[in-house]
């Protein structure tokens, strides 16, 4: 196996509607998420450039606009759809999420917790310039 830059986002909190109960989805809720995702393209080198990773901040800001964007009643749900969405758009080999909900009492937290590969492809569309990383990695395969 390859090196492989794992990057890791702890703690990231979201509001989302959330919940089995109508009067749950109702207002908006705390939920905290933890991210770790390695990038398709892992070139040996990075030059300092943030083209050529997985720019973090802006899966941080996707991530809590999918939260927010329409009720559920899973957290399940919610971690499937960000899991999916993150590895197409952002060009990633694979992504772990957890998320955390504050909603049992007695309880500190509930949690769910999911992992997704990509197929091994490019992603069809991707932010932060991944089909400029993933053709780079094109080419030095080549050389």
């Amino acid at each position: 196996m390859e090196n492989e830059r794992i990057i890791a986002v702890r703690g990231l909190e979201v509001s989302a509607r959330v919940g089995v109960p109508d009067e749950e989805r109702a207002t908006p809720q705390r939920l905290l998420v933890d991210l770790k995702f390695a990038a398709l393209s892992q070139p040996e080198t990075l030059n300092d450039d943030i083209a050529l990773t997985v720019d973090y901040h802006t899966v941080s800001l996707s991530v809590a606009e999918m939260a927010g964007d329409h009720p559920r009643k899973l957290i399940e749900t919610l971690a499937d759809e960000i899991a999916e969405e993150l590895l197409s758009e952002f060009g990633l080999r694979w992504i772990e999420i957890t998320i955390r909900k504050f909603i049992l009492p007695q309880t500190e937290w509930v949690a769910v917790s999911t992992r997704r590969e990509s197929s091994g492809g490019k992603a069809e569309s991707c932010r932060n310039g991944c089909e400029a990383t993933a053709e780079q990695a094109n080419l030095k395969a080549e050389t």
